[in-house]
């Protein structure tokens, strides 16, 4: 049997905070909910159903995205389009229907098996993001109906840049902790109270100085042919040219 070939993939993970606390039939308007509200987003960012792939998780959505889709294009739609559609949707809503939604961007390589299921480290990472306390502290003490959470490796490629419409002063370090140990990730807005400090960013390492008695002066090109281009003073003045 040939092993299958790991697809280098954005995920995209949404979850409905307190889904099960709801009745039969407010799980089923919720699913309705949040299916159209993926839809749109991610049709708005370019990625039709032909360049993605879904998993139905019941009250959470896995999505498959082809690289082809640009991630500045979702990660803008995420910032904008998730909160204005959460918007229209619940103003219109009982209170007993309102939608809060949870998001983490990632990218890594996924096998997809025999049998339609989705294997791989990268997406097992993207679930614990979802799933950590941080990320529902964050929406549980916001006022609107939104957290989102990003990869370090979407953080480095993308917000990091600050592109376009990617406010990247609006991202905060986070330590997420899992049973395999803490992963370290971004939150959109601000960090919640109930978190420890954020992690700072590793201090710069200072400049070696040059040993006692040797001092390196001159104006030094580089090598050409074997030859150094410039003088280089070893020592003092008076030294060795």
């Amino acid at each position: 049997m040939t092993q299958p070939q790991p697809l280098l993939r954005t995920l995209l993970l949404i979850d409905t905070e307190r889904y099960s606390d709801r009745d039969d039939v407010q799980q089923g308007y919720l699913r309705r909910m949040l299916f159209g509200i993926v839809d749109r987003v991610l049709l708005s960012a370019g990625a039709d159903q032909s360049l993605r792939r879904r998993e139905d998780r019941g009250d959470a959505v896995m999505e498959l995205i082809d690289p082809a889709v640009p991630l500045t294009d979702l990660l803008r739609a995420l910032l904008n389009d998730v909160p204005a559609e959460l918007r229209a949707v619940n103003r219109l809503a009982a209170s007993s229907a309102q939608i809060r939604l949870r998001a983490v961007l990632a990218t890594g390589f996924v096998h997809i098996d025999e049998f339609d299921g989705w294997v791989g480290t990268d997406l097992n990472n993207a679930c614990r993001l979802l799933d950590g306390d941080p990320l529902r502290d964050a929406l549980r003490e916001r006022p609107d109906d939104y957290a989102l959470c990003i990869s370090e490796s979407v953080h480095a490629g993308i917000v990091a840049h600050d592109h376009l419409g990617i406010p990247k002063e609006q991202f905060n370090p986070i330590t997420v902790p899992t049973k395999n140990g803490p992963m370290d990730a971004w939150l959109y807005g601000p960090v919640p109270a109930s978190l420890p400090a954020p992690r700072k960013a590793p201090a710069s390492r200072p400049s070696t100085p040059a040993p006692p008695g040797l001092d390196f002066r001159g104006t030094n090109h580089g090598l050409v042919a074997n030859h150094v281009q410039g003088d280089i003073t070893f020592g003092g003045q008076g030294g060795l040219r």
